[in-house]
């Protein structure tokens, strides 16, 4: 049987032959951290290389996801579906390794990771996933969620400030089940990190409220495995473990420096490193002995196999909510939900009723909440304002987990990024709120949730000048634009009660991709609708109010300008002007239409184009033409009632009307 350390270089030597191959990589981390990893992989994480979806496995992450040879060589090692040729391929385009773990790209990758910070802040999401499904589900006797979340992160995810966010909430809701392991290695790309980071990270973590196990050697297996037991033995709180480490362990000229970091180690260096670690293979060239020892499919099965014979158990005991479990983890929505929701908006139609779209929003979650026990909610210390809670939300707590919304305090990136974490788990459908202007806090989080393709619902309210008296700083008028140039994310801004609650229904039903709800703070006028405009809510865009025959000039507009461009059509009537008044909740889903629907709505014959919404004018561009026209705001807001900015910067009935005349 190989030794620890033979397996660990095994990782070694793949890392430095992959990188050396794709002439660009990190072999630093995976050089440095293989000990650590053996110690997880081979004595501690429960998972199954057979079936990488296994709904009580442990979760691995890879914060510092530039060292991603070190997962696809643990995933290649262990028996997962990720052959030799799938690594000689590291870096190339349409490989299964790409440069940073991406999930679905590779079996056995829970996140993508690479922007640093994040990956921690994802496996956060995860463990309070298991808290909460465990609450939830879990009884006497039948224990079918129970897992661990292990999380690798390095310097570079410590000081992000998304780290300081998430672990200390982490801390605060007592999260016992995650395990973190910091590649204590002091080097950064710019070299030492003496110069920049001096911060007593296990004093941080303590302050935060984690268990901290201290001088952990990361290259003594054995102190390693007593780390993890000891981290493992803490159930009420999360646990850190800082192992120190060299960078590039091994290679016998470069480690311990940065030049290991991010570059390949050259062919005179692997061949020092070989001749240092005892390593007599050519590249790529593991021997059977050390696949066996590596080999976690007979345990992964064993584990697996017990866990389906104890959800039995579960399911005779308990059918209704085995069958609920099952629906949750694979994301399915209760069949009911799809009727309700129509009745829902059909409804909310016929009351006709004037309110603010953030509170539309609330009447959304009180509606369809009840039928939809995965929604899980939050908000980054403004739920009053943003109307995430309804009737029956119950805050999770460290002392119960049995909730489905947390406050997550000011924290809008960690938040977002929690959410993507709480997504990828599986099992809860996370939504979480804060100020439109506040996206851009969280917007990296909202950008590797449309990268990932999770049903995350982001609700951004006080969304435009209308906000009024909190002024520029508080007033969004670049983000609409801003977060439509993520592709994947769909942005909805809609226009009253019914359009909010087609809005949360194409958020729920959306399985590809996150969603960006905004809404509005002040209220919204009430639009009459047919069933087939109610209908066509979903579309993204539609014909709100028309005339006879060909349209003269067609106004668009979006959120709280629609009551606008009515009124100004209207008063183009009044002079005996065709108009049409398209209201375009969602231009993303709209483009994503057939072409016949696009023209029908935007008829290409029409000359006089106008769009209205009180932000910058870029989105409306391509779809009025050089020869149209757009109101909006460009530079900042300013502070004053709402009604008076939008009177100041001439977004407003008259103004489209003026406009649209001009055009005529």
């Amino acid at each position: 049987m190989p030794s620890r350390r033979e397996l660990a270089n095994a990782i070694r030597a793949l890392a430095m032959d992959a990188v050396q191959r794709a002439k660009s990589g990190h072999p630093g981390a995976p050089m440095g951290m293989a000990d650590i990893a053996e110690v997880l992989w081979n004595d501690f994480l429960r998972h199954n290389p057979g079936n990488p979806h296994w709904p009580n496995r442990d979760r691995f992450v890879l914060s510092n996801g530039h060292g991603s040879m070190l997962q696809y060589a643990l995933l290649h090692l262990s028996g997962y579906e990720l052959g030799l040729e799938d690594l000689k391929a590291f870096r190339q385009l349409h490989s299964r390794t790409p440069g940073h773990p991406e999930v679905g790209y590779t079996p056995g990758v829970e996140t993508t990771t690479g922007p640093l910070g994040q990956g921690l802040a994802n496996a956060v999401g995860m463990a309070i996933a298991e808290k909460v499904l465990a609450a939830q589900f879990n009884r006497p006797g039948h224990a079918i969620v129970d897992h661990h979340t292990y999380v690798f992160l390095g310097d570079g995810c410590l000081m992000e400030g998304v780290s300081h966010e998430v672990c200390s909430l982490a801390g605060t809701l007592g999260l016992g089940k995650l395990i973190g392991v910091y590649d204590d290695n002091g080097i950064s790309i710019d070299g030492k990190v003496e110069g920049w980071f001096t911060d007593d990270t296990p004093a941080r973590f303590e302050a935060y409220g984690w268990h901290v196990v201290r001088d952990v050697d990361g290259h003594d297996a054995e102190a390693v495995r007593r780390a993890f037991e000891q981290a493992r033995a803490v159930t009420d709180r999360p646990s850190l473990i800082c192992a120190k480490t060299v960078i590039g362990f091994g290679a016998p000229n470069v480690c311990g420096t940065h030049g290991v970091h991010g570059a390949p180690l050259g062919d005179e260096e692997i061949e020092a490193t070989r001749e240092f670690l005892g390593w007599e293979h050519g590249p790529f060239e593991i021997p059977e002995a050390i696949y066996a020892g590596w080999d976690a499919r007979g345990r992964g099965e064993r584990a697996e196999a017990e866990w389906r014979e104890a959800f039995e158990a579960y399911r005779a005991a308990h059918p209704e909510r085995a069958r609920d479990f099952e629906r949750r983890m694979t994301g399915e929505l209760p069949e009911r939900l799809a009727g309700h929701a129509e009745a829902l908006i059909a409804r909310a139609q016929e009351q006709g009723q004037e309110v603010a779209t953030r509170k539309a929003s609330q009447l959304a979650l009180n509606g369809l909440g009840p039928y939809l026990p995965e929604l899980f909610g939050g908000s980054a210390d403004l739920t009053g304002s943003n109307n995430t809670l309804w009737d029956d939300c119950t805050p999770v707590t460290a002392a119960d987990g049995d909730g489905n919304y947390i406050y997550y305090g000011v924290r809008e990136f960690g938040m977002a990024a929690i959410m993507n974490g709480l997504a990828l788990h599986g099992g809860l459908i996370p939504y979480g709120g804060t100020f439109l202007v506040f996206s851009d806090y969280a917007r990296n989080a909202v950008r590797m949730a449309a990268l990932m393709k999770q049903r995350s619902i982001l609700v951004f309210t006080h969304d435009s000048i209308g906000l009024g008296e909190d002024g520029p700083t508080h007033q969004p008028v670049e983000h609409l634009a801003s977060l439509r140039l993520i592709p994947n994310l769909a942005v909805w801004r809609p226009c009253d009660v019914p359009e909010t609650m087609a809005a949360w229904q194409a958020a729920l039903e959306r399985r590809d991709g996150p969603t960006a709800l905004a809404l509005s703070r002040q209220k919204t006028a009430h639009q009459p609708r047919d069933e087939g405009q109610l209908a066509d809510i979903r579309r993204g865009g539609y014909v709100l109010r028309d005339c006879a025959g060909t349209p003269e000039v067609v106004l668009i507009a979006t959120g709280s300008e629609v009551g606008l461009a009515v009124r100004a059509a209207e008063a183009l009537e009044a002079e005996g002007r065709r108009v049409r008044v398209v209201s375009m909740p969602c231009l993303e889903v709209f483009r994503a239409q057939p072409v016949e629907y696009r023209d029908a709505v935007l008829p290409p014959s029409v000359s006089a184009w106008v769009a209205v919404e009180a932000g910058l004018p870029d989105p409306w561009w391509p779809l009025v033409g050089p020869a149209g026209r757009v109101v909006g705001v460009e530079g900042f807001g300013e502070s004053a009632p709402g009604d008076a900015v939008y009177e100041h910067f001439g977004v407003t009935a008259e103004a489209v009307t003026e406009v649209a005349r001009a055009l005529l």
